[in-house]
C-alpha cells in the first residue's frame, strides 16, 4: 500500500467512524437542552417532616411560566393557609434546586394531564412536537426524577423506542367509584397511548418523552406498572412504561390564556 493510499484509508476510517456515531453526540446535546426545563412537582407544608413531599416530575412549556405534569401527580386539594399543603416545584438554578410556588391552571383527568402556572421569572421551555407522526420502533428518550428523592433531585434520562401504539382508557378515581357512566366512558373513550421499550420508574410520571435527536417533546410519561414493591424496583426493574401523546397536551395548552 502506497503512502497516499494509506492516508486515504485513514481518512475514510475517520469519516466513517464520525458518521456512525452522530446519535450519541446528538443525545448528549439534547439532554443538555432538556435538563433546564425539568422540574420536581410536589407539595410543601412547613408543619410536616420533610416539609417538601415529591409527587412526580414535570417540565416547562409555553411561555416559560407553565408546567406540564400528570393529573394524578397534582393533589385534589391544596391551599395557602397555614397547615395546608401548597403546590410547589423544585427547579434547577445553577447547582441548586430552587422552590417555586405554583397554582393549578387546568386538569384533564381523561388523559391524565395537568398544567400548573408559576409567577415570577420564566424558566426555559421545551418545544412541543407533533405526536401524530410517531411510529413504532422510533428512537426516543425520557427524563425525570425516578424513585422520588431516593436518588436525589437530579434529573435522569433513559433511552428506548416506541414499542407499541395501543388504545387505552384511564379510569377516574378508584374501582369503588366506577359507575355506569364511568364504565361507558372506559368502553368508548379509549385513545392511543405509547408503550415504551424503556423502563421508567415511580417518580418519572409527568416527565417528558422526547425525540432523542431534535429534543421535541412527543409525549408525557404516564404510567409505570411495577410487579414488585417500590423498594425492590431498582433491583428488579420489571415495569412497563407508557406515555400520553403530546397532541392532548397541545390541545389543553391551546385553551389557556397567556
Amino acid at each position: 500500500m502506497s503512502k497516499r493510499q494509506g492516508l486515504w484509508f485513514v481518512f475514510c476510517l475517520i469519516v466513517s467512524t464520525w458518521l456512525a456515531c452522530p446519535a450519541q453526540a446528538d443525545l448528549a446535546d439534547t439532554i443538555a437542552r432538556i435538563k433546564p426545563s425539568l422540574v420536581v412537582v410536589g407539595t410543601f407544608n412547613k408543619l410536616k417532616s420533610p416539609a417538601f413531599a415529591m409527587r412526580g416530575s414535570g417540565f416547562v412549556i409555553g411561555n416559560g411560566r407553565l408546567i406540564a405534569t400528570n393529573a394524578h401527580v397534582v393533589p385534589e386539594a391544596t391551599g395557602i393557609d397555614p397547615g395546608q399543603d401548597t403546590l410547589m416545584i423544585l427547579a434547577r438554578h445553577g447547582n441548586e434546586a430552587r422552590p417555586i410556588p405554583v397554582q393549578l391552571v387546568t386538569r384533564d383527568p381523561e388523559h391524565d394531564l395537568a398544567i400548573l402556572r408559576l409567577s415570577g421569572m420564566p424558566l426555559p421551555a421545551v418545544t412541543l412536537g407533533s405526536s401524530d407522526t410517531v411510529r413504532e420502533g422510533q428512537s426516543i428518550a425520557f427524563s425525570g426524577f425516578p424513585i422520588g428523592g431516593a436518588l436525589g433531585f437530579s434529573p435522569v434520562t433513559h433511552r428506548g423506542i416506541i414499542s407499541s401504539i395501543t388504545p387505552i382508557a384511564i379510569p377516574i378515581g378508584n374501582a369503588q367509584q366506577l359507575k355506569d357512566k364511568s364504565i361507558r366512558r372506559l368502553r368508548s373513550g379509549a385513545f392511543p397511548i405509547f408503550q415504551l421499550d424503556g423502563t421508567a420508574y415511580p417518580g418519572n410520571s409527568g416527565g417528558p418523552l422526547f425525540d432523542a435527536d431534535s429534543g421535541e417533546v412527543l409525549g408525557i410519561i404516564n404510567m409505570v406498572f411495577v410487579k414488585s414493591t417500590k423498594e425492590a424496583v431498582l433491583e428488579k426493574p420489571s415495569g412497563i412504561s407508557y406515555a400520553i401523546p403530546a397532541q392532548y397536551l397541545n390541545d389543553l395548552l391551546a385553551n389557556i390564556k397567556p
